[in-house]
């Protein structure tokens, strides 16, 4: 960090478990039970089908791709995922939920190889495998030195944000999920009953709770993320709802808003000069073979890099690095394509006042905008 800026690295959903967990070293039990397919390894078919074999094993490096040299060169102070998935050999099964997501926890060291401070949890899968399920996941990643943030034995410390110091002073990330995002109700953690932290709906009564909590935590120079899991798998459309839900945040002592849970990138805004993400699309899946929706274009992946200045909280820069997954790889989009997620973006960005301008070497640039026409 700068003497007056914090730079964190975002993503969406990184989901190492199902197919991508058997192309690793230690591939767990690939049993599922969903409407189609029953085995993991046909995901691992179909990306192959589609763009060509994929080693097995591959390591533990391997889903990262060149995204672990842009984290490199780019160096950001803190990063934080939303790691969609639960890491458990556990066979409970959640009842009622169509698709399971699991990785071995001998497979980890895939989590591990990014390092990253924070692994927001609260999600529509980190519970995929019941209680015991949330217990060991919650295990391995404390035994592999992870902060997480979302989830825990009650309430308590499912509502526990993760505090990660920084020169200066600490960013503070707080993750909540909610039902619009396919998570289930009873998934919200008690008093007597682990789980994750839920919202029920972003309403202004929520966000109230929400800011409630980040005023007590908040320090002089501490830089807040809210990392919320929320809204539908695809489209560009942002309910009103959950506009006035991140304004309400930011009004209230949050700096960063860092929503996921579409497949693809949705609109970015800048509402009182900080920056709010509405989705950041997936980053790392076992997606590639599964058609139907392409031209919402899912197999491009945006990396942020968010920088902002601690005594204020105001956004001093976002940049976007565009990579693409190929054979359940990241690489580097070309230029053709990352100046198509660029239009994308500039487009339904510009009624939340922000523009998106493509930089050198393919990096996107984001700009507070007016509304002037000549911008």
């Amino acid at each position: 960090m700068g003497s007056d800026a914090v730079t964190m690295f975002l993503c969406g959903d990184v989901m190492l478990g199902r197919g991508v967990d058997q192309i690793l070293p230690y591939p767990g039990d690939p049993a599922l039970r969903e409407g189609y397919i029953r085995d993991a390894r046909a995901y691992v078919e179909l990306v192959e089908a589609a763009n060509g074999v994929v080693p097995r094993p591959a390591d533990f490096s391997w889903p990262w791709g060149d995204a672990l040299q842009v984290l490199d060169a780019s160096a950001p102070d803190v990063r934080v995922i939303n790691l969609e998935t639960s890491v458990t050999q556990n066979d409970d099964f959640a009842s009622g939920k169509e698709v399971h997501y699991r990785m071995n926890p001998a497979n980890v060291p895939a989590l591990s190889v990014a390092r990253p401070d924070v692994c927001a949890l609260a999600n529509n899968h980190v519970l995929d495998f019941g209680p015991r399920g949330l217990e060991e996941t919650l295990g391995t990643l404390a035994g592999a030195g992870l902060r997480t943030a979302g989830a825990g034995a009650d309430v308590e410390e499912a509502r526990r944000s993760a505090i990660v110091p920084v020169e200066g002073g600490r960013v503070v990330v707080f993750s909540f999920g909610m039902p619009s995002s396919g998570v289930p109700r009873e998934w919200a953690a008690t008093g007597a009953r682990g789980g994750i932290d839920v919202v029920p709906e972003p309403s202004q009564s929520a966000a109230a709770e929400v800011v409630g909590r980040v005023r007590r935590v908040k320090r002089p120079g501490d830089v807040v993320v809210a990392s919320v899991h929320w809204g539908s798998n695809w489209g560009y459309d942002v309910s009103r709802d959950q506009v006035r839900f991140a304004h309400a945040l930011i009004d209230g002592g949050v700096d960063v808003v860092h929503g996921h849970s579409s497949h693809h990138a949705r609109p970015l805004e800048i509402y009182r000069g900080k920056p709010v993400l509405h989705g950041c699309g997936d980053f790392i899946d076992d997606y590639e073979g599964i058609t139907g929706y392409e031209h919402y274009r899912d197999d491009l992946r945006p990396l942020y890099l968010v920088s902002v200045e601690p005594a204020t909280g105001r956004l001093r820069e976002v940049r976007i690095v565009p990579l693409q997954a190929r054979r359940m790889r990241l690489r580097h989009a070309s230029g053709e394509d990352s100046a198509w997620l660029g239009a994308v973006l500039d487009r339904i960005s510009r009624d939340f006042h922000a523009r998106v301008d493509m930089g050198s070497g393919g990096t996107l640039t984001v700009r507070e905008w007016s509304g002037d026409a000549s911008a």
